[in-house]
């Protein structure tokens, strides 16, 4: 099965927007291998919009590689990422022109596909601009899941309807292994924090084989996204960028960085390589969190708690308040109850130290904008 977990590794456009380029990719896939990205689970490289000639050839029909971005074509740029052991990815849209105006794949979708895999792609991201007023979004999917299929090379396919037509209820049988559930992310806590509250009823959807898309990350980026775009926001803060990452585990979100790898700070690369959140993430059952709202003053705060294989769970406390809070559970609202005999013991997930044994309640000082995530079995008492 392709995409057994939720996949992961980079896509350009957070930071690069339109203007990517033969040698960001190519440095970005080094930059990969010298970090140990790979061998933390980080395997695709993915191109985003912009990196096509504004029109298909007119002799052959296909979508050609812009000559000045990538003057060696669109395969020698795959062959070198393959070379170090990382996969490639490509960018689409199921509408007849891309988000930024180069030439999308309606009506081309099989075209396309053979034309992708004739590049040695690994993974499709493929949009939604430019659709025509009379196209079904559902069918359009439908192409391109089967076009991929008859490519003749297996391709991951991301697939990116912003939520829209409840692709949540339909997009498995395309044949899609992730779909974004949400419009785009920007590099802010409010963003994040708003698609984070956005998700509850839509992570039962997401299982083995296709994941809910909660963006890519913007985690690393410190306000470093292209200046006049939507992704030219200020940034965020260490522990704001902590709280991303751990609700993107906590969901088995694909964990798709967008920051400039080649200026990845050492803590933002401790953190995306952190073992315990990733093993979160990548949990071969994938289930969804329960999730509990916690009022406090008038900061909507969460507890999550997740059922991971091999007898463990995972607990993610997230304060979105201005201000240190104790947040406090009941473990019985999990179903943890006080009879059961069974004390949860748990370990930090940021430092792997022992946190504490708990039989019916938690109370967690969490600073502001910040989250605690642990990891941790049922014991006797």
């Amino acid at each position: 099965m392709l995409a057994k977990t939720p996949p992961m590794g980079w896509n350009s456009w957070n930071t690069f927007g339109l203007n990517i380029n033969e040698e960001v990719v190519v440095e970005t896939a080094k930059e990969f291998v010298r970090l140990g990205l790979d061998k933390a689970g980080y395997k695709y490289i993915v191109i985003d919009d912009g990196w096509s000639e504004l029109d298909r050839d007119p002799v052959s029909g296909k979508i050609v590689p812009d000559h000045v971005k990538f003057p060696n074509g669109m395969k020698s740029v795959s062959d070198k990422v393959h070379e170090l052991g990382l996969k490639f990815g490509m960018y689409s849209c199921a509408g007849t022109r891309t988000c930024g105006d180069y030439p999308g794949s309606f009506d081309h979708e099989f075209l396309d596909a053979r034309t992708f895999a004739e590049y040695g792609c690994d993974y499709l991201k493929y949009d939604f601009c430019y659709m025509p007023r009379t196209a079904n979004g559902p069918l359009m999917y439908r192409r391109m899941g089967l076009a991929l299929k008859a490519s003749g090379r297996e391709i991951l396919f991301s697939a990116c309807s912003w939520g829209r037509d409840e692709v949540h209820k339909w997009i498995r049988s395309v044949g899609a292994h992730m779909y974004r559930t949400t419009g785009d992310i920007n590099d802010s806590f409010e963003s994040f924090r708003d698609i984070a509250f956005s998700q509850q009823d839509l992570l039962g959807y997401s299982a083995p084989g296709c994941f809910n898309d909660t963006d890519m990350l913007t985690v690393g980026m410190f306000g470093n996204g292209l200046v006049g775009t939507e992704l030219g926001h200020g940034g965020c803060t260490d522990a704001e960028y902590r709280s991303q990452f751990a609700l993107w585990c906590l969901f088995s979100a694909p964990l798709i960085l967008g920051c400039d790898i080649r200026k990845l700070s050492p803590e933002m690369l401790a953190l995306v390589t952190n073992k315990n959140l990733i093993r979160i993430d990548q949990d071969e059952e994938a289930r969804p969190p329960i999730e509990q709202h916690v009022s406090l003053t008038s900061a909507k705060n969460r507890v999550y708690f997740k059922h991971l294989s091999g007898g463990e769970y995972a607990m993610g406390f997230f304060n979105f308040g201005e201000h240190e809070h104790r947040i406090r559970t009941n473990l019985t609202d999990f179903g943890l109850s006080a009879s059961s005999g069974l004390k949860l013991t748990l370990k930090d997930a940021f430092t792997d130290e022992p946190f504490g044994s708990f039989t019916e309640y938690m109370n967690v000082p969490v600073a502001p904008h910040d989250c605690r995530v642990f990891i941790g079995r049922l014991e006797n008492v």
